[in-house]
């Protein structure tokens, strides 16, 4: 499965969907696209990485950075991380966990619950 960004924007959400792997070598398009999210205005960011199968250290800082930049601007990030699915849940899901930083994100099981300020984050 190649490497693949997409972006919508769901009322004053946008959600950048992310699948394949995100490594060294894929995750500075991640991190450009948040900037070029966060420039364009958008404060309120959902990661939707459901479709990745493989996360490095460079994909973790991926999404610590984006966390630090979105606080910066008083905004808000959410991240899908299904806890069911391929091979029973999120490898990032499970990544996040096993580095300690699984609590620093709100995390949701799908796009629903992650727009809602209806829905509560899954625990850590």
């Amino acid at each position: 499965m190649a490497f693949k960004v997409t972006g919508v924007e769901q009322g004053e959400w946008a959600v950048i969907g992310v699948s394949g792997e995100l490594d060294l070598v894929t995750s500075p398009v991640l991190r450009q696209r948040v900037h070029d999210a966060v420039a364009e205005g958008h404060h309120c960011l959902v990661l939707d990485l459901s479709d990745v199968f493989f996360c490095d250290s460079s994909g973790v800082g991926v999404l610590i950075a984006a966390r630090r930049l979105i606080r910066s601007c008083r905004g808000r990030l959410r991240l899908i991380l299904p806890a069911q699915g391929a091979s029973d849940g999120s490898h990032v899901n499970r990544v996040l966990g096993a580095l300690g930083v699984r609590r620093l994100f709100d995390v949701y099981a799908d796009i629903d619950s992650a727009v809602s300020d209806e829905a509560d984050p899954l625990s850590a």
